[in-house]
């Protein structure tokens, strides 16, 4: 079966179950499981030995242990480790109330808080739980809508640690690559090297990023937003202790007390940075014997340096927590709880390494590739193509890990066999599609995050983001269009970008001019 219609049947039944589940889990183990099938002919004892296979062969392979990928999942574990600590220590409070001295008008709050939401760029997670709480007494002083620091917490996040390398998201994709790249014979990229490239190619993300300081700066309040800032300007926020819990049931954890101080949550991030720069660099210029850049990064031994970086981090985290006088959570409690906020992520990651390998062998992208080249499609259309197949399943899972999962390894294939060239704009289209989807889905974990993590009522938000989203994506889509025909990256961001600032023109215009007609009339 590998390689004609019914090595579809995984990637349909995946699409399917998503759709009608929301669950990206169950999905992503249904395809598994049915791919698995096909490859033996529903031979049930050797399709479980496939499963098997391609579990363990994460962790063993070929005789030895996949040490790079388990450092990956050590990294991710950190990361929640990480946010424990800077929560429990009172890390994230005092950085909020050390900048409510200095930001003194509305607009400044609301660039601000823009500011600290690309700053924050580990993980999305801790993004949408540290940004939320480091900025909400600041813009409720200055009476800016929960929705609309829902929306800068959101639109910071997801965008901004997609394109990090030095992110759970970055490392996650780095593995990901890796393991396409290896399975379909790609040798003319470095998996590092490859994202590196397809930072600017994210043409949604970039969009997403440039429009909330557009929205922030020019205090562009389109549709619902207007109506609940001028709410806000009025009457102010009236907290809601039940939204005021950033964490959900892990509150009791990550409770802040007030011995914590501003280095408290800036230092262990600087370690984390530093550290990770630091031991790409000397990990690259090992394996590559030279001290140039572009070589040490090109052969940087990513999730080393990533879990080194991690653990330098959590570590200098914990001294600080344990010298203060009055620690409210155990350590024990914060290492497990910390950790299990990353267990989601985990689960997904390994799903979507184990999918990867059962689309690989049964040909899947093969037999799509074949249908674009008998078919006629113009494969200078298959970026935008990508990228709205990709949102249409983020929006229906809500999940970009789990559009990651599916999408990739089948966008890899497709290219690998009917133009190379245009392999990572394809790959790219995958990416920005999937958080474009994820940002417009209200099942979202980072929408229920970001609204939780800014005490916002959660439709609210989803709604009075909406419009921003659907601006950086018409963008995006021209972009993807553009750079299927021309190959040009740099042509097709700078189009996306000039789109994206024509279309707040005109809808700038339009409005004001419609308040203006509405003050009119009265």
């Amino acid at each position: 079966m590998e390689g004609t219609i019914y090595s579809l049947i995984p990637a349909v039944v995946m699409l399917l179950l998503v759709i009608i589940t929301r669950n990206v889990l169950i999905s992503l183990g249904t395809g598994i499981i049915v791919g698995a099938l096909l490859i033996h002919n529903f031979n049930i004892l050797s399709s479980i030995t496939e499963v098997w296979k391609v579990f363990y062969t994460i962790f063993y392979a070929d005789g030895e242990w996949q040490i790079g990928n388990i450092f990956l999942l050590g990294f991710l574990l950190l990361l929640g480790i990480l946010t424990a600590f800077l929560q429990a220590s009172g890390g994230s409070r005092a950085f909020g109330d050390w900048m409510m001295k200095r930001v003194k008008t509305r607009t400044g709050a609301q660039v601000m808080t823009a500011v600290i939401g690309i700053i924050i760029f580990i993980d999305d997670y801790f993004n949408s739980l540290a940004v939320g709480q480091i900025a909400r007494p600041l813009t409720d002083r200055h009476r800016i809508s929960r929705a609309k620091l829902a929306y800068f917490i959101d639109s910071s996040s997801a965008p901004v640690t997609v394109l990090a390398p030095i992110s759970s998201w970055g490392a996650y994709i780095i593995g990901t690559l890796g393991t396409l790249f290896a399975a379909n014979e790609i040798t003319e990229y470095q998996p590092f090297e490859a994202f590196i490239q397809m930072i600017p190619l994210n043409f949604y993300a970039i969009s997403a990023i440039i429009l909330v300081f557009i929205v922030a700066y020019f205090r562009l309040d389109l549709g619902p937003m207007h109506t609940h800032e001028k709410r806000a300007e009025k009457e102010g926020e009236l907290l809601n202790p039940a939204q005021d819990n950033v964490a959900g049931d892990l509150g009791d954890v990550f409770d802040p007390h007030k011995d914590g101080k501003v280095y408290h949550l800036l230092v262990p991030i600087i370690v984390l940075f530093i550290v990770t720069i630091g031991s790409m660099y000397t990990t690259g210029v090992i394996a590559a014997s030279s001290y140039g850049l572009i070589d040490a990064f090109a052969n940087t031994d990513v999730n080393l340096s990533l879990i080194l970086g991690g653990l330098s981090s959590v570590i200098i985290a914990a001294i600080f927590y344990f010298s203060q006088k009055v620690p409210r959570s155990e350590f024990g409690k914060i290492l497990i709880e910390g950790a299990k906020t990353m267990r989601p992520a985990i689960n997904i990651l390994l799903l979507a390494w184990m999918i990867g390998s059962i689309i690989g062998s049964i040909g899947t992208g093969d037999y799509l590739a074949g249908l674009v080249e008998n078919a006629s499609i113009n494969v200078s259309l298959l970026p935008v193509i990508l990228f709205i197949i990709s949102a249409i399943m983020a929006l229906a899972t809500g999940t970009s890990w789990g559009t990651f999962g599916i999408m990739l390894p089948i966008a890899a294939n497709i290219m690998v066999n009917t133009d190379s060239s245009l392999l990572l704009p394809a790959l790219a289209a995958v990416l920005a599609g999937a958080v474009f989807g994820d940002h417009c889905s209200p099942i979202s974990d980072t929408t229920v995050l970001s609204s939780t993590g800014a005490g916002a009522n959660h439709i609210d938000h989803v709604l009075t983001q909406m419009p921003y989203a659907i601006i950086a994506a018409v963008s995006a889509i021209v972009g993807f269009t553009l750079i299927g025909y021309t190959h040009s990256t740099l042509l097709s961001l700078l189009v996306t970008i000039v789109i994206m600032i024509l279309i707040v023109l005109v809808l700038k215009k339009v409005v004001v001019d419609r308040r203006k007609e509405k003050t009119t009339s009265k």
